[in-house]
């Protein structure tokens, strides 16, 4: 399960809570009940409910899964005044405190609820209830299938007209206008699978898969829908002590030159004598990319960059930082980006090939 604060308001349902807790790996639940049920429960970690809890729900929102064991009603009179839209909303879900019924509520496909209320029914023997349409009808949904393949949603408005049109029975077609990528599994039948661009831009609607500065100007962009894979490893290397604003700049810069947008930046990569950098940590940070460092000896398993410094291998060990930390994060990865020099920092860019799963 992902990270999860669970509420309880009676006996009942905190023993439920209790169990729910025990069934999370390590550090990722973590239960509140009513003080006088709470204190029962303390040595199995329950604590007693946050004061005030509405305050505490703001703090967490978008950033931890909500689980409240009781009433629907309970749950959203207390999420109310966070709600804003399934793209950054929390994932919350109810069930009710014999554990027979889990239901998603909020954020079921982009938050993963609809996925943890599987989860958690097949680990406890309940029924997992879905309302949403797609769900319902069990036809195509594309934010559930852009999650499940680590993809950028290019337009959010564009991706409720696809889901609309699937729901009332439309084909959409789906083409793939990037290198690199493979398809497994079986499309459903609400896609028509396009192999040139001028067979998706006759159908009606259309899903495209883009990036790395790939043409879609050709396609109407109202029925059009843009996926991002995020496939791009940014290999970086800096001078100690280099401002983030500095930084920032030359890191948009790099991408904006290469028509990439930082959604699509899976990760950024460099030499661990870096790994304490604050420009690095905070630009990470910013953008909500993951920071990876490597020793000198493993970088320079890259058989080959484009250019390599004398003075650069002196210092670190690596003739080239940039480009063999982004070519070494991911097997099999390319270099779409050879070494950018700008203010006190280099900066390459490396696409690793892509899998798209229709089924699990």
């Amino acid at each position: 399960m992902t990270d999860m604060i669970i509420f309880s308001f009676t006996r009942t349902g905190t023993e439920l809570n209790r169990k729910l807790c025990g069934l999370c790996a390590a550090g990722t639940c973590q239960g509140y009940a009513v003080k006088k049920y709470a204190l029962e429960y303390e040595k199995d970690g329950i604590l007693p409910l946050p004061d005030p809890v509405r305050e505490f729900i703001g703090r967490q929102w978008g950033k931890s899964a909500f689980l409240f064991v009781g009433a629907a009603g309970i749950a959203v009179r207390y999420i109310a005044p966070f709600v804003k839209d399934k793209f950054t909303d929390s994932p919350v879900l109810v069930i009710d405190e014999k554990g027979r019924y889990v239901i998603p509520i909020l954020s079921g496909h982009v938050g993963g609820a609809a996925s943890l209320a599987d989860e958690i029914a097949a680990q406890i023997g309940a029924t997992a209830v879905h309302t949403t349409a797609t769900d319902v009808q069990q036809k195509f949904a594309v934010d559930v299938f852009a999650k499940r393949n680590n993809l950028l949603i290019g337009d959010r408005t564009a991706a409720k007209r696809i889901s609309a049109a699937v729901l009332e029975g439309d084909r959409v077609g789906f083409y793939i206008a990037c290198k690199d990528v493979e398809i497994r599994g079986k499309m459903p039948e609400e896609l028509i699978f396009c192999k040139t661009a001028e067979e998706a831009e006759r159908q009606k609607y259309r899903i495209i898969v883009s990036g790395e500065s790939c043409g879609i100007s050709p396609f109407p962009e109202e029925n059009t829908l843009v996926l991002y894979p995020r496939r791009i490893t940014a290999g970086i290397g800096c001078r100690r002590g280099v401002s983030p604003e500095l930084l920032e700049k030359g890191f948009l810069e790099v991408l904006g030159e290469s028509g990439i947008l930082p959604g699509e930046v899976e990760a950024i990569a460099s030499i661990d004598l870096k790994k304490k950098e604050p420009a690095l940590l905070a630009l990470s940070e910013k953008y909500g990319i993951p920071f990876f460092t490597y020793s000198a000896e493993q970088l320079n398993e890259v058989p080959a960059v484009s250019s390599e410094s004398a003075f650069v291998k002196e210092i670190t060990g690596v003739d080239n930082v940039c480009e063999r930390a982004a070519l070494y994060h991911r097997k099999g990865a390319r270099l779409i980006r050879e070494k950018w020099k700008g203010g006190q920092m280099t900066a390459a860019l490396a696409a690793h090939p892509v899998i798209l799963k229709f089924t699990d």
